[in-house]
């Protein structure tokens, strides 16, 4: 039968991989010290008694590695399949292992920082702000708990997917179209949460009012009959469009103090 990985191994190699996969980074080698780390009860289990082989074993996965975190974990998982067979006798090489990785942590880091920096990152940053801001302490615990539920159970499954099928796990699932229409759908998502967040939390509006003959006109009334929280909208693609320009963070904050208090003095904007 040969030497056979237990749950506990994986289980071990998923933990060390999601809690240590982004530690020890270097110019070197990147995530490879953090991803060696995390083979490291795979190979204990399927070499007990050879320190030569598990010599090799974490020598061959001290090079060059960086992917996403979570998405990465299957990449682990396909890993520690590739070595199972390997240590019963399959005839796979080093190089097959180490190509494996390269070939799916590029696609994989795009997917994941996608989905989870931009989209599920951002959802959630949207609620957790949107009920820090009106005094509710249940925004930044929320963010915590729900950020950690999707990091640790989302790593999970990929990584034992990853095990039980394999590479072809990760081709089937970049090769077909549900990856993107789910990406589509959290894009939707994330787009309504920032439009909701703009419009709560941006408090921006006019006093001016324009005197028409015996008339007069409420400029802040026009402008909510033409969209609701219009000025909110205008400050928020302006400060798009610098940051799309390249301008630092500091530079935005000061252009928006100045024209805040100039805008206030002069009685523009309230």
């Amino acid at each position: 039968m040969g030497v056979k990985l237990e749950k506990n191994d994986l289980t071990k190699s998923w933990l060390l991989w999601v809690t240590f996969g982004q530690q020890c980074y270097n110019f070197e080698i990147m995530q490879g010290l953090g991803f060696a780390h995390a083979m490291c009860p795979i190979i204990r289990r399927l070499y007990p008694d050879d320190v030569e082989k598990r010599k090799e074993a974490l020598e061959r996965h001290m090079n060059y590695y960086n992917t996403e975190n979570n998405w990465g974990a299957s990449i682990a998982g396909i890993v520690a399949s590739m070595e199972e067979e390997k240590a019963n006798g399959a005839a796979i090489s080093d190089s097959s292992i180490n190509s494996i990785k390269a070939a799916l942590m590029g696609p994989l880091a795009g997917i994941g920082d996608t989905v989870t920096q931009s989209l599920v990152k951002t959802v959630l940053l949207g609620i957790a702000c949107d009920l820090a801001l009106n005094g509710n302490i249940l925004g930044p615990i929320l963010f915590v708990v729900l950020m950690s539920v999707y990091t640790l159970g989302f790593s999970h499954f990929v990584y034992f997917t990853g095990y039980k099928s394999g590479k072809a796990s990760v081709t089937k699932l970049l090769a077909g179209g549900k990856l993107s229409a789910v990406t589509d759908a959290l894009g939707v998502l994330g787009i309504m949460v920032l439009g909701s967040l703009v419009a709560s939390s941006i408090s921006i509006s006019t006093p001016l009012v324009i005197a028409l003959g015996q008339t007069t006109v409420e400029l802040q009334t026009v402008l909510d009959t033409i969209l609701p929280k219009l000025l909110p909208l205008l400050a928020f693609l302006g400060c798009y469009r610098m940051v799309n320009k390249g301008m630092k963070p500091v530079k935005i904050i000061l252009i928006l103090f100045v024209v805040g208090i100039l805008c206030g003095l002069l009685g523009i904007l309230a």
